[in-house]
């Protein structure tokens, strides 16, 4: 039997079902003082992607400073599949008390919006620790797109309706969310096309197979710097740091556009307040030391480093702008 400490129990219910559980000899390690004890043994950082992914990079990138903070081993385990939800679901159910994931933002907010057959709900079973990095999107183009201008390439994707089609890493990614947001902001109409993932989209996109995406800063900066891409405009409200010499899709006249991707830390929902609160005190410092803030840029992330209640407002928000995207257009996984 193990003794949980939900985040909704008062301190004196915890006090009290802590003082039940030592004296019936139940109670794990932590209970006594959970902040002084843990971690107790290695801590296991589970990513929902492949090794080489962002999500992966950024994990390993955190594991050693977190491994020195904690005092402990922490070792990353890739568990791959559903968009990163089978990972998800793995941490949710975690019962170790020392099982971590590094999440991207649609596993923590819409992944039972738009699967209602997903095994853990977002929401309820999975305990916000730290937002690490945002980024916006970037809407990208072929090098030899229409149009000299962004402005100039809107008009003629507007013109050319659903002649034009565009590629998202699958059904339900923000990429595609975001895609289907800005063609009623934009009043353009190309045609969904799914890939199995960036790479594969920027092949066809230089190939002329698919004539727009919306990509990471990072991925797209690197093929308009190799002139395979053009780059339009960004997802942000403004110009964003990470792709600073581009404009905003506001500012060629997209309103009210505004999109992010995002990746956290999570934890089961059974671990103690004050455990979450420590951790996330611990990952915050991590990512917003100079040289872990210049790595994550580098790959592609504007560092943020929240507390619990910060990523839970941010997971509600997005939950909402999101879910009614999902809803509005009635986007269904096949």
């Amino acid at each position: 039997m193990t003794t949980r400490h939900p985040a909704c129990f008062s301190r004196r219910h915890w006090v009290q079902a802590v003082g039940t559980a030592l004296a019936l000899g139940l109670a794990p390690a932590w209970a006594a003082s959970p902040t002084a004890s843990w971690p107790t043994q290695t801590v296991r950082l589970v990513v929902g992607f492949p090794a080489g992914s962002s999500p992966d990079l950024t994990a390993r990138a955190l594991a050693e400073p977190l491994a020195k903070a904690l005092g402990q081993n922490v070792i990353v385990e890739n568990k791959v599949g559903a968009g990163g939800n089978i990972a998800a679901d793995f941490v949710a159910k975690s019962t170790d008390g020392h099982t971590l994931g590094l999440m991207i933002n649609g596993n923590m907010t819409i992944a039972r919006i738009l699967n209602p057959k997903v095994p853990y709900d977002p929401l309820k079973d999975l305990a916000p620790i730290s937002l690490i990095g945002k980024a916006p999107l970037v809407l990208a183009v072929p090098a030899n797109a229409p149009g000299q201008t962004a402005a100039e390439w809107l008009s003629q994707a507007q013109k050319a309706g659903d002649q034009l089609s565009y590629a998202s890493p699958g059904v339900g990614t923000v990429a595609h969310l975001g895609m289907e947001l800005l063609k009623t902001k934009a009043g353009i109409a190309p045609v969904h096309v799914p890939y199995p993932g960036n790479p594969q989209i920027i092949t066809a996109m230089i190939g002329g197979q698919v004539q727009l995406a919306l990509l990471p800063p990072a991925m797209a900066a690197a093929q308009v710097r190799g002139g395979k891409l053009r780059a339009i405009g960004t997802s942000s409200t403004g110009r964003s740091p990470l792709a600073a010499d581009v404009p905003s899709l506001s500012e060629i006249g997209v309103k009210d556009y505004q999109l992010e991707i995002w990746n956290a830390v999570a934890a089961p929902a059974s671990m103690p307040a004050a455990v979450a609160s420590k951790l996330s005190a611990v990952v915050s410092e991590i990512v917003r030391a100079p040289e872990m803030r210049a790595r994550l840029f580098q790959q592609g992330w504007q560092v943020v480093g929240s507390s619990p209640e910060g990523l839970r407002n941010r997971i509600q928000s997005d939950t909402k702008a999101l879910g009614d995207i999902i809803r509005s257009q009635k986007i269904e996984l096949n």
